[in-house]
């Protein structure tokens, strides 16, 4: 049968890894991002260049309209969506009292309902085939809360609440849902620190050194070909941080 995976996020960094790393064992991989166009058509030529067929979507999955939209087009035009890769995410470094509403808004818009935002067309696809996989990117900030990052913390700590929920849904259907918690991953999320403030986070991980998206990448495939039995996991993959 011919598969598709989605992947959101996916201009560069943990997403474009991921959908590199997909486009090795899917027929159709499918991309989007918010506001990185250019970038997220050299994913596609590189994509493409693998021999697999790539479709590409510009906009915000945080917003119920837009993905909506994205999703119809995607089950009309694409093969049978077998993974979800929910990778779309943002942060905001400060303190909570320095933070406006607007700022939360747009966190929880991107980090948390832009799942629901995704998962909610699709599942009905993957529970009349009873096959399909969600793998949302989640991070250990999600299970310890990080100080500065608080609205961060709390998005993705619903991710996790959010796989273990939907899984535990989905289970009976032989759906997956599963979730990677990640450490510090070298990518422009993170390009806001100086060099002070990245090397005194490597001395804090016991890997001594930030991790890759290429290695998130590898896991997420590890992941989805893992036993069907794993389910509403929250994994964690930081160095040995926590």
């Amino acid at each position: 049968m011919k598969q598709t995976a989605i992947i959101t996020g996916a201009s560069r960094g943990i997403g474009k890894a991921c959908a590199l790393e997909l486009a090795r064992h899917f027929d159709t991989i499918v991309i989007n991002s918010c506001h990185h166009e250019a970038d997220l058509l050299a994913t596609k030529e590189a994509i493409t260049s693998l021999g697999t067929n790539c479709l590409t979507f510009t906009g915000d999955v945080g917003d119920y309209s837009f993905t909506s939209s994205m999703m119809q087009q995607i089950m009309t035009e694409c093969p049978a969506i077998e993974l979800l890769v929910n990778n779309a995410g943002i942060s905001y470094v400060g303190l909570l009292t320095d933070m406006q509403i607007n700022d939360w808004n747009q966190i929880i818009r991107t980090n948390l309902t832009s799942l629901f935002n995704c998962c909610q067309p699709i599942i009905p696809q993957m529970v009349k085939r009873q096959s399909g996989h969600i793998i949302n990117i989640s991070s250990m900030w999600g299970i310890s809360g990080a100080s500065c990052e608080v609205a961060y913390s709390a998005a993705k700590g619903g991710v996790n609440a959010f796989t273990k929920a939907l899984a535990k849904e989905l289970a009976p259907s032989h759906v997956r849902v599963n979730a990677l918690a990640c450490g510090a991953i070298d990518t422009q999320m993170n390009a806001c620190f100086t060099k002070e403030e990245r090397d005194a986070l490597c001395d804090e991980i016991p890997a001594c050194r930030l991790g890759t998206p290429e290695e998130i990448a590898q896991m997420v495939y590890h992941l989805y070909q893992s036993p069907l039995y794993l389910t509403g996991e929250v994994i964690k993959i930081d160095g040995g941080y926590l």
